[in-house]
């Protein structure tokens, strides 16, 4: 049986998340088809049907879909089902701000379990899943007839190109009136996302102040060509904004390079980027968390140790 992964986009390109979706319904089975909805995707059905191990792409292109309100999204995916001969053994979200809000929504309006932020699939009926903050695997296993499933992006390696899935035009629903999309606030940043970026340089509580962040975290990204990204405590005290908030609460990354400035190394916080590759520290506290989970630490003031690092780092600005 065919499984359904729900694409997300950001207008103009499929993200990374739906590549590493397709990946993790691969281990469920090979029979893939896609959901695009948006309102002028032509485009963006045309990069989902290159995806490797994508037989079939359905396309609802409306206006009424154009900023992919969790209420329409969910009667959309609802009344497609309903219209469908074929039957779908899961349905499957990326576990990010748009999977998290449409997922319960559809899960409950087919009145079965969601199974939430996988990182690995056993057999098409069993999952694991991180709890506790990552400090336990729970190994989860649904009967239900339908799955509704979020795939945790950074456990599974995108699907690159390679398909020539068909194309399927599917008539828009007419769309909910009880919420509608009155205004949003596009956050303007060069540096690369967050959640898609090699290296990270992320800031703490120990910077004391957002001058001193912008002059020490931001100026070490630029240096490197780095996404910025900060603990809850930092974001809290007014240092840097909740988009760049990582951690159990925030986003999580899986960067080739992880630097961790000035942070304690709350567990929370290590939910979010334990998953790193390399992971750099530094901080004064010789007795910090962070440096458990870091594969290499210096016990060095930050003020002094990171202008010293950039002055003999060449520019990638």
């Amino acid at each position: 049986m065919p499984s359904l992964i729900i694409a997300e986009h950001n207008g103009c390109t499929l993200l990374p998340s739906t590549r590493a979706t397709v990946t993790a319904a691969k281990y469920i089975d090979d029979d893939i088809h896609l959901l695009v909805m948006g309102d002028g995707i032509a485009t963006l059905a045309h990069l989902a049907c290159q995806i490797s191990g994508v037989a079939a792409v359905f396309m609802v292109d409306a206006p009424i879909l154009g900023h992919l309100l969790a209420e329409n999204v969910e009667q959309q995916i609802s009344t497609f089902l309903q219209q469908q001969e074929t039957t779908y053994q899961a349905i499957l979200f990326p576990a990010s701000t748009f999977g998290k809000n449409c997922a319960p929504r559809l899960a409950a309006k087919l009145d079965v379990f969601q199974i939430s932020d996988i990182t690995a699939v056993i057999d098409p009926q069993t999952f694991e899943r991180p709890i506790y903050a990552g400090n336990a695997v729970a190994t989860v296993r649904s009967e239900d007839k339908i799955k509704v499933i979020t795939v945790r992006p950074t456990a599974f390696e995108p699907a690159v190109d390679g398909g020539n899935a068909r194309v399927e035009h599917i008539e828009a629903i007419s769309g909910t009136k009880q919420a509608e999309f009155i205004s949003q606030q596009v956050t303007q940043n060069s540096r690369p996302d967050l959640q898609a970026a090699k290296i990270i340089v992320s800031g703490g509580r120990a910077l004391g102040s957002a001058s001193a962040f912008a002059e020490v975290v931001e100026k070490l990204a630029d240096t490197l060509g780095a996404a910025v990204g900060a603990s809850r405590a930092a974001v809290d005290a007014g240092y840097a904004p909740n988009d760049y908030q990582i951690g159990q609460t925030g986003k999580i990354v899986a960067p080739q390079l992880y630097i961790a400035l000035g942070i304690s190394g709350a567990i929370q916080h290590i939910a979010g980027m334990k998953e790193s590759a390399v992971v750099v520290a530094i901080n004064k506290d010789p007795d910090a968390p962070i440096f458990a989970a870091a594969d290499y630490g210096l016990v060095a003031d930050l003020f002094a140790a990171v202008p010293e690092l950039i002055e003999k780092l060449p520019s990638r600005h």
